[in-house]
């Protein structure tokens, strides 16, 4: 099919003679004699190791397959130390169904999806966040298997199970990538009603830090009229993530709120609802997003008379403690999704988001620092049956991050 390309044959292991024919002119002599010069002779390492670093990711890995001297340099992580990863595009991976982990990623440089396989989990039945090319992943079931891992070098690792993970009624998992290092926090928020009373929610934090490997819980406060729910991010080393009304607390039109909580000040006894942030109007399918340390919300626009409607989608950024609108999605691309209803998935990383409908595979993706639109290329599977569901999140492809 156009525009599909397996991943497999990226990373074929293929040591071939790669050479030069250079035509070498003999004075005195007309006819002309051909040596071969191997390639191997001609570049410097450290020459070679930058022009590797120029290359987006698919096409590194073809070049792996050139010869053993440029499999060891591409795989010694040399080529891309101080290249053009921070200038890759986020890639797009699309679950194929519900009830499996396989799937494409959409490469919007060379517009091209790639048969990729995810290393540790079975289905798509789970929470994901991603940051600076690491992926977490943490199953809806149980709740207690959580792995990281880079979906491009599959490396991974399971992590040591976050405590009080029993009897949950809400979760959000966020994962933030040390700027300078391989370090990372992941942070796991959780939620269970008080028992015999529907107005009382328990929201935890618990936090797991890469270098000691240990989790701990941070924060434990109970809101009233008020529960967690399954989006949150790290923006700046502040966790953020959206909380939902469950009574007539406040202001009746507002359904949702932000929280923030400083991850560098844990010890803080301050309330975590004396930071609520209001959302900009009524949503639906909020998420939250972290472009290029700018905490970004993407949600449907609800209907003033029908909240479970939506009528758009908007794309806001927080600036201190107010919101800004920066784009709505047109009226042709809205229409574009066909069926559309409040059900919608989103994910961004870098400057660029993707929004995608779960009964559909069309994917539409935005370009923050363009301000442009764009409809991604056709998706290599197409829908079965009227029930079968498609999701996905947004990553950045990165050789060198580990786990």
């Amino acid at each position: 099919m156009e525009g599909e390309t397996s991943w497999d044959s990226h990373n074929i292991i293929h040591y071939g003679g790669s050479v030069l024919h250079f035509e070498q002119i003999t004075e005195g002599n007309d006819e002309a004699e051909f040596d071969t010069i191997s390639l191997e002779n001609i570049l410097p390492s450290d020459i070679l190791e930058r022009i590797l670093s120029f290359l987006p990711i698919a096409s590194v890995f073809r070049a792996a397959c050139v010869c053993k001297r440029w499999y060891e340099v591409i795989h010694s992580r040399k080529a891309i130390r101080g290249g053009n990863a921070a200038a890759q595009k986020p890639w797009y991976f699309m679950f194929t169904g519900d009830d499996t982990a396989d799937g494409y990623a959409y490469d919007p440089d060379l517009r091209k999806w790639y048969n990729l396989e995810l290393p540790c989990i079975e289905r798509s039945n789970c929470f994901v966040s991603t940051s600076s090319g690491l992926v977490c992943f943490m199953d809806n079931n149980t709740r207690n298997h959580i792995f990281v891992c880079n979906p491009i070098t599959r490396d991974w690792r399971r992590l040591i199970e976050p405590p009080g993970m029993k009897n949950l009624d809400y979760s959000a998992l966020a994962i933030s990538m040390a700027a300078n290092s391989n370090d990372y926090d992941v942070v796991v928020v959780t939620t269970k009603q008080v028992p015999e009373d529907f107005l009382q929610w328990e929201l935890s934090i618990h936090i797991y830090d890469s270098e000691s490997e240990s989790w701990a819980t941070s924060a434990t406060e109970v809101l009233v009229g008020w529960r967690g729910g399954d989006d949150g991010v790290i923006c700046n080393g502040v966790l953020y993530c959206l909380i939902h009304c469950t009574g007539m607390v406040g202001n009746p039109l507002t359904r949702q709120g932000l929280l923030a909580y400083d991850l560098a000040s844990r010890s803080s006894r301050a309330s975590l609802m004396s930071k609520l942030i209001p959302v900009p109007c009524s949503l639906t399918c909020g998420r939250l997003m972290n472009l290029e340390s700018k905490l970004v919300l993407v949600g449907g626009i609800a209907k003033r008379d029908r909240p479970d409607i939506i009528k758009g989608i908007g794309i806001w950024e927080l600036n201190e403690r107010e919101w800004q609108e920066i784009a709505r999605m047109p009226h042709k691309y809205f229409q574009g999704f066909g069926e559309f209803d409040d059900v919608f998935a989103s994910s961004g990383s870098g400057d660029h988001i993707y929004i995608q409908s779960y009964g559909a595979t069309a994917l539409l993706a935005y370009d923050l620092s363009r301000k442009q639109w764009r409809w991604s290329q056709k998706f290599p599977v197409t829908k079965k049956f009227p029930l079968q569901l498609f999701t996905g999140f947004c990553f950045l492809p990165r050789l060198e991050v580990t786990t």
